[in-house]
């Protein structure tokens, strides 16, 4: 099986690393999905059947890849989740110091947004509002107040320096 899966790499890896490569989008990704497709068949050599290899990698990397996407997609509403909290940690916070500190931090968020945002950040993560009932409130669509929740939370992580 080694000379086999040897031979399939040679001859299906470029057609392997094209298909990861329209799906993900990004270069590193793409050679790791890659990489785990053939994994995927030297763990399963015994189960697989090899007689169409290039239907079967294709398959393969197809199912990887948009498994991958998806837990990429999971890791970054975790993300998003903690940037919430920053937020209405911020808002909440007591001590007089620690609220100057991150004054500046609200004020730089909140310096190129317009009022309205301000409202819907207000509403949502202080007030508890959800995005329909906040989209109610400021006239506008449940896909246009989370548009504007997701614009806030990248520039909260372009000032943090995360991206």
């Amino acid at each position: 099986m080694d000379n086999e899966l040897s031979s399939l790499y040679g001859q299906y890896a470029p057609m392997v690393l094209r298909c990861c490569q329209k799906l993900m989008k990004n270069e590193a990704l793409a050679h790791e999905a890659m990489q785990d497709v053939f994994v995927a068949v030297l763990s399963n050599r015994k189960k697989l059947e090899l007689s169409k290899p290039s239907s079967l990698l294709y398959r393969i990397a197809t199912n990887i890849c948009l498994n991958n996407l998806r837990n990429l997609k999971r890791q970054n509403r975790n993300f998003e989740v903690v940037h919430e909290k920053l937020l209405i940690d911020i808002a909440s916070l007591e001590n007089i110091e620690t609220q100057t500190i991150f004054s500046k931090l609200i004020d730089e968020l909140f310096n190129t947004q317009p009022e309205s945002t301000k409202v819907i950040a207000v509403m949502h993560y202080i007030d508890g509002f959800t995005l329909a009932e906040v989209a109610a409130e400021v006239n506008l669509s449940v896909s246009g107040v989370r548009k504007r929740l997701r614009k806030l939370n990248k520039q909260l992580k372009e000032i943090e320096g995360l991206e």
